[in-house]
């Protein structure tokens, strides 16, 4: 079995990665392809961030730590135990999207109008 942490490129920054993370999870949890017991995964990782039980309970300081570990390993888990040529594809998918993106992005077409040179009627 391939590491599918290795189809997700990283496009730059913490906060793009984690958009594109995220954007891959959705497009993994809408695909057929994907087994419904595998999609429970992110669903109780969700469910438990939101619920009012933690696993570090009255350590201040500490409350939002075991939130953040479930959402990541409930996460990165399923993105693990998805087929890895489904993986590939989205990933790919969403690559050349950002790709897209980012070209358009470069060249604006446009004509200048000095409006401070127009006098009013």
């Amino acid at each position: 079995m391939s590491n599918n942490r290795d189809v997700i490129p990283s496009q730059g920054g913490v906060l793009r990665d984690l958009l594109m993370k995220v954007k891959l999870i959705g497009r993994l949890m809408a695909d057929r392809r994907v087994s419904p017991w595998i999609k429970l995964l992110p669903i109780g990782a969700v469910i438990y961030v939101i619920s009012p039980v933690d696993l570090i309970m009255g350590i201040p300081g500490l409350d939002a730590v075991d939130d953040l570990a479930v959402l990541w390993l409930g996460t990165t888990l399923f993105i693990e135990l998805c087929p890895s040529e489904v993986v590939a594809e989205l990933s790919a998918d969403l690559a050349k999207g950002a790709a897209t993106a980012d070209s358009a992005g470069d060249v604006i077409d446009a004509d200048v109008t000095d409006v401070s040179s127009h006098q009013r009627p």
